[in-house]
């Protein structure tokens, strides 16, 4: 297996070619390095600014491997969840460089599996926890955890599939919810303690290959239907709050190990610092450091892989994001609202470019900054609401 910084990367591959995966390409490109990126729709956000795309399921372990014996990158970043790390795994060890490894992205990418390793192997509070792999079991399974309760896939670290199970009647509706929304191939599900918390938090998290950790500044979000809404930051956290986030963080990330940015997510209770999940690469809610810091995520990210030094991080806060999604399904033909949006103050529009639409899709976010983190949500959604899509 290869450890280690990878030495001079003149061709980069990114598994995923989404919104996250565009910013990551474009700061490679700043930087030199030839883009490949690869995802299973053709005009996906990062083809427009790669240099060379395949249209793959990433699921696919005979394709994925094709891909990569046919380009032979310097070094491999998944970008998404669905991705046979069976095959990097195996590639991996003839030495194609994975970062930040074929383990630590499997791992984080299995719920069940990372729940045992940061509640049973690293003793991090989470919230308590099961896993079923029939609607039988998950019912059992909620009935001993109590409602209401959490059901999420068993593969994924997203927002879809999620549920919340207010009693024994909407076992089922959960049980199918969450197989429907699952990324992976991993049978079960998982269901856990339902946490009243008052915010929930992303503590970005940089690892270099030496193992040195930066913890960034912590990031606010909202969440609907189990998916990212609003970040904002500062996030109003208290000093101890913070010192006990770092340490779970510093904790659940060496034991990962590899290099880049780990998204951490919490949840604050009135007298708990939780742990909820954590992502190997940029994280969603992150896409407000395009505003409120620099370097932002995606440089930060690539630096660290790359091996190259990090540099001091200038905040600049308060920030906020807010997503644009669409509504309805159909093909992308534009936009309307630009210059109304653009003329909310302090606020920029950065739009996908994902050429279908389906309801509550991302397709863009609104970026705002103001003098206080409640103007700066309202500039950043409002600058949001006044984007509408032109579909066919």
């Amino acid at each position: 297996m290869s450890t280690g910084a990878p030495g001079e990367v003149r061709t980069l591959l990114l598994l995923g070619a989404g919104e996250l995966a565009r910013e990551l390409a474009i700061s490679a490109r700043r930087m030199g390095i030839h883009v490949v990126v690869a995802d299973r729709y053709a005009g996906a956000p990062a083809m427009a600014v790669a240099q060379a795309v395949e249209v793959i399921s990433l699921r696919d372990g005979t394709a994925l491997e094709g891909v990569i014996r046919t380009y032979r990158p310097d070094l491999i970043l998944p970008e998404v969840e669905g991705v046979r790390t069976e095959t990097l795994k195996t590639l991996e060890a003839e030495g194609f460089r994975v970062a930040p490894g074929s383990g630590p992205v499997h791992l984080a990418r299995n719920r069940s599996g990372l729940r045992e390793v940061v509640d049973r192997e690293l003793g991090l509070r989470t919230p308590a926890w099961a896993t079923a792999s029939t609607e039988d079991e998950l019912q059992r399974a909620c009935d001993r955890i109590g409602y209401p309760c959490v059901v999420k896939p068993g593969d994924s670290t997203l927002g879809r599939g999620l549920s919340v199970v207010s009693g024994p009647a909407r076992v089922d509706y959960a049980w199918a919810f969450a197989k429907e929304g699952g990324e992976g191939d991993a049978k079960g599900v998982i269901v856990e303690e339902f946490i009243d918390f008052h915010t929930e938090i992303t503590l970005l998290t940089l690892r270099e290959w030496t193992g040195e950790l930066h913890f960034l500044e912590p990031i606010a979000h909202r969440q609907e239907r189990g998916d990212y809404r609003e970040s904002w930051a500062p996030a109003g956290v208290t000093e101890e709050q913070r010192i006990e986030m770092e340490r779970m963080a510093r904790i659940a990330v060496e034991r990962m190990g590899g290099a880049g940015i780990y998204g951490v997510e919490f949840f604050l209770t009135e007298d708990e610092v939780i742990f909820s999940e954590l992502s190997p690469g940029p994280h969603d809610t992150g896409m407000l450091t395009l505003a409120s810091q620099d370097p932002s995520q995606f440089d930060l990210h690539l630096r660290a892989v790359l091996g190259h030094s990090v540099p001091p991080i200038r905040n600049s806060i308060p920030a906020a994001s807010a997503v644009i999604l669409a509504d309805r399904d159909g093909k992308v033909k534009g936009y309307r609202g630009l210059s109304r949006a653009l003329q909310v103050e302090g606020a920029r529009i950065h739009l996908f470019g994902k050429p279908e639409a389906h309801p509550f899709r991302r397709m863009g976010v609104a970026l705002a900054h103001a003098d206080s983190v409640t103007e700066a949500r309202a500039r950043a959604l409002e600058a949001a609401a006044r984007v509408q899509l032109e579909l066919e």
